[in-house]
Parts: structure tokens; C-alpha cells; sequence
């Protein structure tokens, strides 16, 4: 028989099962944690942060972190969103995403995010850091001006497609998307139908020829904020 561990988050006391972390916990009960590197079916990551919560005081990463009796947790507060706020305009400022020009536009969860703490500008000076593309393969490409090294797509790549495609490779403020070919994408094992490219939470990993076959007005975070599905399966 399972014992159940309770815990608080923002002062709702709720139920979880050994093993889940904060996050999955907290989804169960209808309760939404921000997130970006994290994704359902692939192993947590931890990188970006945005799933910070004070657990007893402390930040955590609530992806990550497994849950224990007597947690008091916060999650939707002024400053644990502040942190979170934060996370997100440095993610802007130092990459270049262009929303207005990006065929994911709609269906980003980096854009949909900011939507959900009200950010309109960065407030921290833009770096604009010259990076470069992949349009080689007939299927896909890679913009590497909008990753923010989430490592979605490597653990899809990895754990899902079995392909080891794509990796992290350099250091610092060089740490970018590498693919297992000497060259570039079109060298590699890649193909349009790949998990990898599902993973991808901004535009930075995109199938070709496909461009808005989704109009603008009819994408995923148009109308509802990111997280509505998890705070609303519980209402």
C-alpha cells in the first residue's frame, strides 16, 4: 500500500506519492509551476530554472526536486515570480527572438510565458549575439538565434529517437546546439517525424514547408495563458 506525503503550496495542503517531484505533485492537484526545460516523458533537467518555488524558504527546482512530508512550498507569489520574471527576460536579451517574424509565434512557450507575467520589455540592456543557422536539411532547420539550451531536444533526440542527433557542445556564453555530423544538419540521421522537433519549446528546432498552417489567432497560448489545461483540469 502507497502512503500518501502531504505538503502545502501557497497554503493548499495537498497530496503526493513517493517519487514525484514538486512539479508533478503540484500538476496532479491542478496546481501550475512555470516551466521551460522541463517536459512530460522526458528525464528532468533542471537548467532553466523558471520552476523555482521556496520550499521551506529555500529555491528549488521543482522538476527536479522530490517531494517530502510537511514541504511548505511557495510557488505563486510576488517574489517567486519575480525570480521567474526575471529567468525570462535574461532568456530574451540573450538570444535574438524576433516574435513578430517567428513561425512559432502563438505556440512558444518562452513568448507565452512572458505573456503570463506581464512582460513587455526586458528591462536588462539586449546583448544581440551572433549565431548562426542550419537550413541544409530538406526537412528541417535549426535557428540557433532563438535556443535558449533548454536540452529538450537532446534528451528527445536521445532517450526517444535513439539517434543522439543533436548535444550541447563549448562552454559559458559559447555553449550552444551541436549535431552529430562533422558539418551540418543535413549530414545527420535527422528526419521531420523526429521527437526531437516536438520537444523544441520555442522556434529554434522547426520542420520546413509547413509555415503557419496554423493561422495566427488559432494557436495554442492565443487566447488562454500557458498553464490554463493544468489549472483548470482541477477547477
Amino acid at each position: 500500500m502507497t502512503t500518501a506525503i502531504n505538503l502545502t503550496i501557497d497554503g493548499k495542503e495537498i497530496q503526493g506519492s513517493p517519487g514525484q517531484t514538486i512539479l508533478e505533485a503540484a500538476q496532479q492537484a491542478g496546481i501550475y509551476i512555470p516551466r521551460l526545460c522541463h517536459m512530460r516523458g522526458l528525464v528532468p533537467y533542471g537548467s532553466c530554472r523558471v520552476c523555482t518555488v521556496l520550499v521551506n524558504g529555500r529555491p528549488q527546482a521543482a522538476c527536479t526536486t522530490p517531494i517530502a512530508a510537511g514541504m511548505v512550498i511557495e510557488n505563486n507569489t510576488p517574489t517567486v515570480n519575480g525570480y521567474r520574471r526575471d529567468l525570462v527576460e535574461m532568456l530574451f536579451v540573450e538570444g535574438n527572438h524576433f516574435c513578430m517574424f517567428c513561425e512559432k509565434s502563438g505556440n512558444c512557450e518562452l513568448q507565452a510565458l512572458a505573456y503570463r507575467f506581464g512582460i513587455t520589455a526586458p528591462k536588462y540592456p539586449y546583448l544581440f549575439p551572433r549565431r548562426d543557422t542550419d537550413f541544409s536539411h530538406p526537412d528541417i532547420f535549426v535557428d540557433r538565434n532563438r535556443c535558449v539550451l533548454c536540452g529538450r531536444c537532446v534528451r528527445a533526440s536521445r532517450d526517444v529517437d535513439r539517434k543522439h542527433v543533436f548535444d550541447f557542445i563549448g562552454r559559458g556564453p559559447h555553449r550552444r546546439i551541436g549535431v552529430n555530423a562533422e558539418s551540418c544538419l543535413a549530414q545527420t540521421n535527422a528526419d521531420g517525424e523526429d521527437r526531437a522537433l516536438e520537444a523544441c519549446p520555442v522556434g529554434a528546432l522547426m520542420k520546413k514547408r509547413v509555415g503557419y498552417a496554423i493561422p495566427i489567432g488559432q494557436r495554442l497560448y492565443d487566447h488562454k495563458p500557458i498553464g490554463s489545461e493544468i489549472e483548470t483540469a482541477k477547477a
